[in-house]
């Protein structure tokens, strides 16, 4: 069930709520393999009319804050037939140019009609849009074949070790965005072993929101799990209810793990994975008490994943060797939105390449290494260096740019950029910051930019990102 505040709406209201999304959706228009965008708040008609385009087999497409006006227009412009809206802002009413601007409320909700699934096994079911390599946000599609074998919402399949992680999730903590496949993943745990999601009204002030509301489950970002460390070194955090606070979304260092373990306790728990394929590994303090070269991995594979670690040539490599990780499981993507080059880089027959780098340990315990691919994680959201390097070199004043990505304890990563002034150019770094963010949204923007005259080069000729990073204290071309 769902709860916030005193509202809670139980299984039996969410399901009258689903039938009548269902029968609204379904009298405008939309159907099997049909498109539609969710505009929603976190909240439970936002779900249940999530969960009524699947049964009625749509193509759903799920739309995250923060999205630039023309990545919304790019996101609208790929075949929706309608959008569903808590609130149709002006930018998203321009952005949906024909597509039918559905708002949550009486016009959806008259009738109803018991849920029936119609979607078709090989239709799109969910397209997740994230920031691409050219700046144009890339879609990773889900067939309703995935989603039915999706390991989290297929309770009657769950092995111990799920129905173990589940029994944690009795109060989850549901904010952000319901566009967000891991959240998703999540909830189906907390729904489908009877917990209950709990919505924070406004913004979660943490660790506060989860002693208040007795959270048991969480999903932390590497930033958040350090603004907990920052308090919990003054006071105790109180979090005696907390059984599952899971840490993803960019690398943690093993000495943070081990001092959250000691300040937090053992309910935090470092998990990896992609949108494309799901959880891929989770890795605990049981995990680590028994095999302490674990601390700084990123644990074993979970079940029904089957991961390898691959050469250049895509060979499988014994344990101990390093190569870019490979995943083959049920649930894993289709392929990418309209982009067959992506897909064919990616899938390689019933296997994806994550494009991370790693090793097996004697043990079973993942460990990565690096990214096979420019991409840095900030706030748990992937930016691509090649598109803001490119807006950065668009400026006048700037000849070449160059950016890298390097760990930060507010946000797990940041990006740093270097540019190479045009001749007689002095670049402003507020000018520079204000053309990434029109073009790729303000989490895209700098955290640092540094002047250089000269790009440091690999002995093969090619920009040395590592030499850049020791450059980052010159406050200009020298």
């Amino acid at each position: 069930m769902f709860e916030r505040g005193e509202r809670v709406v139980v299984r039996g209201e969410l399901l009258e709520l689903i039938g009548r999304f269902t029968a609204g959706l379904r009298a405008a228009g939309l159907g099997p393999g049909r498109g539609i965008a969710l505009d929603t708040a976190v909240s439970p008609e936002g779900f249940a009319a999530q969960i009524a385009a699947h049964v009625l087999g749509c193509r759903v497409v799920g739309l995250r804050p923060g999205l630039t006006p023309p990545q919304l227009a790019h996101i609208l412009d790929q075949d929706i037939a309608a959008v569903v809206t808590d609130a149709p802002r002006a930018e998203l009413r321009t952005a949906a140019g024909d597509a039918r601007l559905l708002v949550l409320g009486p016009e959806l909700l008259s009738d109803h009609e018991a849920p029936v699934a119609r979607g078709r096994f090989d239709d799109p079911a969910v397209v997740t849009f994230t920031s691409g390599s050219t700046g144009t946000p890339k879609g990773t599609v889900f067939d309703y074949r995935a989603m039915t074998a999706n390991w989290a919402w297929q309770s009657p399949s769950w092995t111990e070790r799920t129905a173990e992680l589940a029994a944690g999730y009795q109060r989850f903590l549901l904010f952000g965005t319901l566009a967000s496949a891991v959240v998703q993943e999540h909830l189906a745990l907390c729904l489908l072993s009877g917990g209950t999601a709990v919505i924070p009204i406004g913004p979660p002030e943490f660790p506060r929101v989860l002693q208040e509301l007795e959270i048991t489950a969480c999903l932390l970002t590497v930033p958040r799990l350090h603004q907990l460390l920052d308090i919990a070194r003054e006071r105790d955090l109180g979090l005696s209810a907390a059984r599952m606070l899971l840490v993803a979304g960019s690398p943690l260092a093993p000495g943070k793990l081990a001092e959250a373990h000691a300040l937090i306790g053992p309910a935090v728990h470092l998990g990896y994975g992609q949108t494309e394929v799901g959880m891929i590994s989770l890795l605990s303090a049981a995990d680590i008490a028994a095999h302490p070269e674990a601390a700084s991995s990123v644990g074993r594979p979970w079940p029904g994943m089957r991961v390898e670690i691959r050469d250049a040539d895509g060979r499988p490599l014994p344990d101990g060797q390093e190569g870019e990780v490979w995943v083959q499981v049920p649930q894993a993507l289709t392929g990418y939105w309209r982009d067959p080059a992506e897909t064919a880089d990616v899938l390689r027959g019933d296997r994806v390449r994550t494009r991370d780098i790693g090793r097996f340990d004697e043990g079973g315990f993942l460990h990565l290494t690096g990214r096979a691919r420019d991409v840095i994680i900030v706030n748990a959201i992937v930016h691509y260096a090649g598109p803001i390097e490119r807006a950065l070199a668009a400026h006048p004043a700037v000849d070449q740019s160059y950016v890298i990505g390097a760990p930060d304890e507010g946000t797990g990563e940041a990006i740093h950029a270097y540019v190479v002034p045009a001749a007689g150019a002095v670049p402003d770094g507020d000018s520079l910051r204000a053309l990434v963010s029109a073009e790729l949204g303000a989490a895209a923007s700098p955290a640092t930019i540094t002047a250089i005259r000269d790009v440091p080069l690999t002995p093969a000729g090619k920009p040395d990102k590592q030499a850049l990073q020791a450059l980052r204290t010159i406050p200009g071309p020298r």
